[in-house]
């Protein structure tokens, strides 16, 4: 250990991390660039902070402060110390409802918050797209705004006072000043009073300049804010600290101030035919006083319907526009929103703009618009290929009024630079997220992105624009400050920086005196001379890989697609990523993973990596749930990578015993069907299950599946003798055919579930036909055994391309079995087989979704329940819960309500892992089994994975059902199964 590293674990509560894996991580952000820290610490309360920096100052070390990570401009990135605050520092301290008022540490989740405050009636209005993962400390070092910023301002506009520590652990709280307490401020002795001088020094011998040079627009968000220290009535230095990134001081708690949440909310989304024609309706838009106006363009329009979570969500778009805006109304009179709402479209179709304006007043259609138009970012950084929609010039802001001729100058500079670029965001206070098309690995290209970068800069100041409307300034926007505000503002930036930080270590080269733009880009580093070239490493990197990945342009494209926008990192809602919601490490995430595969394959970490322990131990949580694959916007798919690692890392370490037998699950139980009995007595035995715990590593705590005493197909071969094999026809006796996939659980351990779904089909005028299938190998695809993989994927492939040629769909009931024909057969085996397949294979709810013509669809019998769904992983990732849903609510009388649960923590064989058991049950418990237990007594709930009943009657004790275990109760007035 250094000096630096032994003086910090010995002075802090909370953790000092110097490993390298560590380094890397905390090596880059949402941003083009990558610098790799000294180290990274985690402080768990402000007194460490304060212990921190003394020891920082004593070695002469960079602070610098980081939230998520999901900067867009480099802030969170140094040769330095990081202070990750997300990981301990992220209490909310307490919450003032009378006085409207919020305290919270740095690292408190905006969206966490939010859910928190919602009780009382508040909210924290300033909504970046990020809201699901950055953090407040993030927020005010960034100073952030969002989509309704035109109503509610930026994040200084709430920020009531901070506890602040400087750069040598002495603290420093802010707060509004009357004129009498300024002057006392001004008049005192302490460091205090000198800082207080010396900014307003700055300010004050700067006047006229500020008035002259400073934005005339509400999204400005550039330098330091000496405008905002003008007034001296009132005045608070927390909005000087707000969009300073952390370079005058550290956050270490905030007071912030608080608004009612609007009652109604209605939502206008107006189509054009051209980009240009847009902006000019969105003047007319402002005159309806809306509370928020965001653009999307066609190519962000384009991408949505190319990912499988957001194109299901376009419900909301008619035809192919080039262009929609997105117009909010929000307030507490829904009859004054909608009049507002139809003004606006009659001003629009007397102006001849547009071409369609569809409204959305409920909430689900809403919730659409907006998690499409909060994706733009990811979106556009999912484009296959090495051009990709760079962050440079994406935040430029002007008034309003100018987009139109702003937007048509900007066109010319990009086409110019032989490029294009996306539009999208902000139209209503003129901050429009532009993107031109860049390759950052061609020398040329990082030259052509120079030159539009001056360009519009100079584009921005004719226009008396900012060049950064919300993100900030970092690497990527300090170098343009001088010429944005001119010489003399600009030493006023350096004075206040030396009067908070003399010795220039807190997050230094941003704001003033900071690299060129160009410096420190990610795309082009290795661990040698500085090109993106990259070095052997074995079969993953040279295109010897299990899985096909040339959709992706190859295996190490696949992994870059992570682009650091962080999604991943949300807790409060949907699927992915499972383990980082449990433990709040950013190597849990799905962007740590990536990062760390990107270091390995790039040379920054050493190739023997991508086969060592370390990396094992990386990946070793990722549930494959494919939450990362349906909600990640550039579509990273997390599982398929880890299954091509852990193929690659058993080639040089051997297999457990465990993954083989795991892996192997159809055989085992194919042979311990026949004895049944005592396998399920002997299972029950606490000391056999010890036993099992300490030779395999299954835990003895987790109840083991039971075998059943007649496996499904001797049931289906003894009801219908001979049954019919797949070349037999798409009709038999004027019924439909339909081919059943069986899966292994069905058929050794849950048959009745085969059972019910067989009489629900033929009720629905099916005829149903067993495929003659091996197992599906989903369960030798998560253990990394490839190999037997495709060996089953081939025998399958015979079989289910013979039914879908004889016109046979394929019906399956397990969404991880069934959906591995759509997902993973396609890449094991490409080609026009697997794509029939793949494009025939159906999950029962699919299959028999209402929406659909069936045979000879029965009657459903009234089932006067509330039913609580958990949707399966996979089926959320890959197929969406709305067939499912809308097949359950056929049912008369029965509430079906679906939970947003996110992952069981089961997955598969994970929750029976002795080393995973504790986090499979805390992922349970974070929001699946808390909504289980609320139901009523004669409450079912409804899952389809089988390892989601099994957590769930773990956790719960309640009994769930599959879906058709469900249907077949409301058919034959059958009692629900152990309701």
């Amino acid at each position: 250990m250094t000096e630096l590293e032994l003086d910090l674990k010995k002075e802090i509560r909370g953790e000092a991390r110097f490993d390298q894996y560590s380094r890397v991580l905390y090596s880059t952000d949402a941003s083009i660039y990558r610098i790799e820290p000294l180290g990274v610490v985690l402080p768990r309360e402000h007194d460490d902070v304060v212990a921190a920096l003394d020891v920082a100052r004593r070695h002469r070390v960079p602070i610098i402060p980081r939230g998520a990570g999901t900067g867009l401009a480099g802030q969170a990135l140094g040769r330095g110390l990081v202070f990750d605050f997300s990981r301990y520092m992220n209490r909310i301290i307490h919450v003032d409802p009378e006085q409207r008022r919020v305290r919270v540490q740095p690292g408190v989740v905006l969206e966490e918050l939010n859910q928190h405050l919602k009780p009382h009636g508040l909210f924290f209005p300033p909504d970046p797209a990020t809201a699901t993962r950055c953090n407040i400390g993030g927020m005010i070092g960034n100073n952030s705004c969002g989509s309704h910023s035109i109503v509610y301002g930026r994040t200084c506009d709430y920020l009531h006072g901070l506890r602040l520590l400087l750069r040598d652990g002495e603290e420093f709280r802010t707060q509004p000043l009357t004129s009498k307490e300024l002057d006392a401020k001004l008049a005192g002795s302490g460091q205090e009073s000198a800082v207080y001088r010396h900014v307003f020094r700055a300010t004050e011998e700067n006047r006229e300049e500020i008035r002259l040079r400073y934005p005339k627009i509400l999204r400005r968000n550039g330098g330091y804010a000496l405008d905002a220290l003008l007034d001296r009535e009132g005045v608070n230095l927390s909005r000087l600290i707000a969009g300073s990134e952390g370079t005058l001081a550290v956050v270490t708690e905030a007071e912030i101030d608080l608004v009612p949440r609007p009652r109604f909310i209605t939502v206008l989304v107006a189509h054009f035919r051209d980009l240009i024609e847009s902006l000019e309706a969105t003047q007319l838009i402002l005159e309806t006083n809306p509370s928020a106006v965001e653009l999307l363009d066609k190519m962000v329009l384009d991408l949505t319907r190319g990912t499988q979570e957001y194109r299901r969500r376009m419900t909301f778009v008619e035809g192919d526009p080039q262009a929609v805006l997105v117009v909010e109304y929000a307030g507490d009179d829904s009859r004054e929103l909608d009049s507002r709402l139809d003004r606006a479209v009659e001003k629009l179709r007397r102006a001849g703009l547009g071409y369609a304006y569809p409204k959305a007043s409920d909430p689900e259609t809403q919730g659409n618009i907006w998690k499409v138009r909060k994706a733009g970012q990811g979106l556009l950084l999912g484009i296959v290929g090495d051009h990709k929609p760079v962050t440079f010039v994406e935040d430029t802001a002007v008034a309003p009024e100018k987009l139109p001729a702003y937007v048509a100058r900007f066109r010319e500079i990009v086409r110019e630079h032989s490029t294009s670029a996306a539009f999208y965001a902000h139209a209503s206070v003129g901050c429009l997220h532009i993107r031109p098309l860049i390759n950052l690995k061609d020398r040329s290209e990082v030259e052509k992105m120079r030159s539009i970068a001056d360009a519009i800069a100079d584009l921005v100041l004719e226009f008396g624009g900012s060049l950064s409307g919300e993100h900030g300034d970092g690497l990527l926007r300090s170098p343009f400050l001088r010429k944005m505000y001119g010489p003399k503002i600009y030493e006023a930036f350096r004075e206040v920086k030396r009067a908070f930080d003399p010795e220039g270590l807190l997050n230094p080269n941003k704001i003033v005196d900071s690299p060129p733009m160009t410096e420190n880009l990610r795309a082009r580093q290795t661990r040698s001379n500085g090109e993106h070239v990259l070095p052997p490493a074995g079969r993953l990197a040279d295109g010897r890989t299990r899985f096909d990945y040339n959709r992706l342009g190859g295996f190490v494209r696949s992994v870059e697609m992570c682009s650091g926008v962080g999604a991943c990192r949300k807790s409060v809602e949907g699927t992915m990523c499972p383990s980082y919601m449990a433990t709040r490490e950013e190597e849990h995430s799905t962007r740590g993973r990536a990062v760390l595969l990107q270091a390995a394959l790039s040379g920054r970490l050493p190739s023997q990596e991508l086969s060592s322990p370390r990396m094992f131990q990386a990946l070793d949580l990722c549930l494959e749930c494919k939450g990362c694959k349906g909600e990640c916007p550039a579509n990273v798919d997390m599982a398929k990578l880890k299954y091509e690692f852990l193929a690659n890392y058993y080639e040089s370490h051997s297999t457990p015993l465990r993954s083989l037998l795991l892996g192997e699950i159809a055989r085992m139980n194919e042979v311990l069907s026949p004895l049944s009995p005592f396998v399920n007595w002997g299972s029950r035995i606490p000391r056999f299950r010890r036993l099992m715990e300490r030779v395999v590593g299954i835990d003895h705590r987790r109840p083991l599946p039971p075998l059943a005493g007649e496996r499904f197909s001797n049931w289906f071969a003894k009801r219908q003798p001979g049954s019919r094999s797949a070349d037999a026809g798409r009709e038999q006796n004027g019924s439909r055919a339909v081919g059943l996939f069986v899966d292994t659980f069905t058929e050794f351990n849950y048959p009745e579930i085969g059972r019910a779904a067989t009489a629900v089909l033929e009720a629905f005028g099916y005829n149903v036909v067993r495929l003659q299938t091996v197992c599906c190998g989903r369960p030798l695809i998560s253990k990394g055994l490839l190999d037997r993989a495709v060996e089953n994927a081939r025998m399958n492939l015979a079989v289910l391309e013979k039914a879908v040629s004889a016109g046979l769909p394929i019906v399956g009931l397990e969404p991880s079995c069934l959906l591995t024909f759509r997902d993973e057969y396609p890449d094991l085996f490409p080609g026009p087989g697997a794509e029939r397949v793949a494009e025939n294979s159906f999950l029962l709810e699919e299959f028999l979704d209402p929406g659909k013509p069936h045979p000879n669809p029965p009657p459903l019998q009234p089932l006067a329940r509330r039913a609580l769904f958990h949707g399966h992983c996979h089926l959320k990732a890959l197929v969406g819960m709305a067939p499912s849903l809308r097949l359950l609510r056929s049912i008369p009388q029965l509430d079906v309500q679906e939970v947003d649960s996110g992952c069981c923590g089961m997955a598969g064989s994970f929750g029976f892992e002795k080393e995973h058991y504790d986090i499979s049950l805390a992922l349970a418990e974070r929001r699946l089994a808390p909504a289980v237990r609320s139901l009523p007594s004669d409450g079912i709930v409804v899952a389809s994975g089988v390892s989601c009943r099994q957590q769930i009657s773990h956790t719960t004790g309640k009994h769930p059902l599959h879906p058709a275990q469900v249907l077949l109760a409301a058919l034959s007035k059958s009692p629900i199964p152990g309701a």
